[in-house]
């Protein structure tokens, strides 16, 4: 007698409804869209905060290195533009008083996105390069704080304008918040040391409130924030609240003392 083998068929598999696979093909895509923006913060937050707050370093020893090892040689060619390679302002060489020819020491200003000085705040405890201009790409987005173009040098009379993030790219001034009163700021380029004492603080104003920036800074959005006679001033500016650009911080110093090198 024969023996049969018993086949087995298989019913074909049901289809989820339709609206089952839309709400699952919608929670896939969610789950990809949160998996890469989580990785765009992780980057905005940690990595190019990393990757700036190491070049800042890296800038400012090198600063400090070329300026340990003196001027250059009196027979060394000049960067372009009359620059030091390493950022320091090259100061023009003059006969000495009372000789032919004579006249005072010429500093031309330091090229565009180049670093040139290094600005401490020590209740910060922060060391940063300063970068001639405000751009972001070339110098803000480096870590470095930007000077703003126009404003007076370290150490001159008007106004040294500053500027820095407060968050993402090395975040500089993440804590500008934390100044009060009567703190020390100090600003040294190739030349100098220049020491400045923190008077006023502007919590809060618009982003166009440009007279912060005067030569004889005040707020036109709050008129009681004002100085009202010439002098050496320092002004530092970020945004506020943090994480965001809607308003800005703005801190005012008055020229306590400079020291040549």
């Amino acid at each position: 007698m024969r023996e049969r083998i018993p086949v087995v068929v298989q019913g074909r598999r049901a289809r989820r409804p339709a609206v089952v696979r839309v709400l699952w093909t919608g929670a896939e895509l969610a789950v990809t869209l949160g998996v890469v923006l989580l990785l765009l913060v992780v980057h905005q937050l940690w990595w190019t905060n990393r990757q700036a707050q190491e070049a800042a370093r890296d800038q400012v020893d090198r600063l400090e290195r070329q300026w340990a090892a003196g001027p250059p040689s009196p027979g060394a060619s000049p960067a372009p533009g009359g620059e030091a390679a390493d950022g320091a302002w090259a100061a023009g060489r003059s006969p000495s008083p009372g000789a032919p020819g004579h006249r005072a020491a010429v500093y031309p200003p330091p090229r565009v996105d180049l670093a040139y000085a290094v600005l401490r705040i020590p209740r910060l405890g922060l060391t940063v390069p300063v970068a001639e201009g405000v751009g972001k790409a070339a110098v803000l987005n480096r870590g470095y704080v930007g000077h703003y173009p126009h404003s007076a040098q370290p150490g001159e009379p008007g106004n040294v304008a500053l500027a820095g993030h407060r968050n993402t790219h090395g975040e500089p001034f993440r804590h500008l918040d934390r100044l009060r009163t009567g703190d020390t700021v100090v600003l040294d380029t190739a030349r100098a040391r220049s020491t400045y004492t923190v008077r006023r603080i502007l919590p809060r104003t618009t982003p166009g409130d440009g007279t912060v920036l005067a030569a004889v800074p005040y707020s036109g959005v709050h008129p009681s924030y004002r100085f009202t006679a010439p002098g050496s001033y320092l002004t530092l500016t970020t945004c506020t609240p943090a994480y965001t650009s809607a308003y800005r911080l703005v801190v005012w110093g008055v020229l306590r003392s400079t020291q040549a090198r």
